[in-house]
């Protein structure tokens, strides 16, 4: 099995490697690593379009390699789809151990949920592996330390066994792990974040201009049983099943009977001949 590792926090990150060294270990794995140069965090599904994109060999310290370019996750994704490394055509994509959960609503600005959801689009399995710190924080941007090796013999044993994992079609795994031994597995769906943003001005930059912090430190979450949010609270790992499908289906219908139609001909006298 030819499995693309990649992640969000960088080539360099810990999390990346003690997954590295876990998915080198199983049986038939044949590992290819690309990931950013650097942290590209919260960057969601961002994609380098107007520049090329500069890639170099990262020699690791186990007499291996990967690949580190200065694009976004997504990018390490199509950079493998389009032959960077010689002979190598992707069977499933793994983006992590991310440094921090993604969990609810987080999982919309996660650059490791996005190159998962980059397999989706290429037609490949995919998981995304997120690791609480280990202070037991509920917000990706509070820990600053973490014990990955439960997450990535966790995550590597699902790959030894892909081929009996009941996955549909067009859907991706995104693995939260919490921080410790954890006290089971939950399959869940995700949760509700109840964010505390506010404005804060912080200072002036060089030339004169104002710079505000617009993020709050301190998320909270609705606490309902079957959510990725209170599995991790509980001290389970969450496994949650998502896929790209982003329309509301049931409100085809009744917007259809709208006639949205009798708004055309005054838009178009608008716009004229």
């Amino acid at each position: 099995m030819r499995v693309l590792l990649t992640n969000d926090d960088g080539i360099e990150a810990e999390g990346l490697h003690v997954l590295r060294r876990a998915l080198q270990a199983v049986p038939g794995v044949e590992l290819a690593t690309i990931a950013p140069d650097g942290n590209r965090s919260a960057i969601g599904r961002g994609i380098t379009t107007r520049r090329p994109l500069v890639v170099e060999r990262v020699d690791f310290d186990d007499g291996s390699h990967g690949f580190a370019t200065d694009g976004t996750p997504v990018d390490c994704v199509r950079l493998a789809s389009l032959g960077l490394v010689e002979g190598f055509e992707a069977d499933i994509v793994v983006s992590g151990i991310n440094h921090g959960s993604n969990l609810g609503d987080d999982i919309t600005y996660s650059g490791t949920v996005a190159a998962a959801m980059e397999g989706v689009v290429l037609q490949l399995p995919a998981i995304a592996v997120s690791q609480q710190s280990d202070a037991r924080e509920m917000d990706f941007r509070l820990g600053d330390a973490f014990s990955f090796d439960v997450g990535a013999a966790f995550v590597a044993r699902i790959v030894a066994e892909l081929d009996t994992v009941p996955l549909p079609p067009a859907t991706l795994l995104n693995v939260n792990v919490p921080a410790g031994r954890p006290t089971g597995v939950e399959v869940a769906r995700l949760g509700k974040r109840i964010y505390r943003d506010e404005l804060r001005e912080h200072d002036l930059d060089e030339s004169g201009r104002r710079r505000y912090w617009i993020y709050g430190n301190d998320p909270d979450f609705h606490d309902e049983p079957g959510t990725d949010l209170s599995a991790i609270a509980a001290g389970r790992i969450a496994v949650t099943p998502l896929h790209l499908d982003l329309t509301q289906h049931d409100g085809i219908g009744p917007l259809s009977m709208h006639d949205l139609s009798r708004l055309l001909e005054p838009a178009t006298e608008d716009i004229g001949p």
